[in-house]
């Protein structure tokens, strides 16, 4: 996969939008902020191909990029709390359509804040994708912004966290210092590419 040859084709913000997926897809899950967008931007050595925002809940829609023969697809971020009700239903409708529908999704990637214990709403989505058996992968983000220690200590409590963790594969992340970038791309490329018999 030549990965400088990404670009934004499309967003979408309620269910009844969402066309069906004709190419194999990677979508990326996770709550307001947790850097979905910086994720992004740092797989396709882009700045901008992704908006990224500091203000919690900017993405109200779901963004769809292309590359070679792969869709991806950045997910709105939920528990943001500053949300209106029928807002919220909305974005529950929209993400229960995107992740229940007809498409060849290949796996989620599931982000989490590393320098934090998983969430409520952490903990909901990571029952639901096993709970549907949708595949998917945990990528803990802002790794750069924790010390050894913590990092150890915070690698340390997540399989007394995260339900099943001994199955899950687990990426540690940072956008500053470009650590599991390569890991995740070569799981991507793993789950979408045909192997060659």
């Amino acid at each position: 996969m030549n990965w400088n040859q990404a670009e934004f084709t499309a967003c979408f913000g309620t269910a009844s939008q969402l066309p069906a997926g004709k190419t194999p897809e990677i979508a990326f899950a996770g709550r307001s902020n947790v850097g979905k967008s910086t994720l992004i931007n740092k797989l396709f050595q882009r700045k901008n191909l992704a908006r990224v925002s500091s203000v919690p809940g900017k993405t109200a829609t779901i963004n769809f990029y292309r590359c070679g023969d792969v869709t991806f697809a950045d997910l709105p971020g939920y528990g943001y709390a500053k949300r209106s009700k029928s807002e919220l239903e909305r974005w529950q409708k929209l993400i229960n359509a995107y992740l229940q529908g007809e498409r060849d999704l290949r796996a989620v990637l599931l982000l989490i804040d590393m320098r934090h214990p998983p969430t409520k709403n952490d903990l909901q989505m990571v029952n639901f994708l096993i709970d549907t058996e949708m595949p998917f992968a945990i990528v803990l983000t802002k790794a750069d912004k924790l010390n050894k220690t913590e990092r150890t200590a915070r690698l340390a409590a997540l399989p007394d966290e995260l339900p099943q963790f001994e199955d899950l594969h687990v990426t540690v992340f940072s956008s500053v210092t470009g650590e599991g970038v390569e890991q995740l791309r070569a799981l991507i490329e793993e789950i979408t590419i045909p192997s060659e018999e």
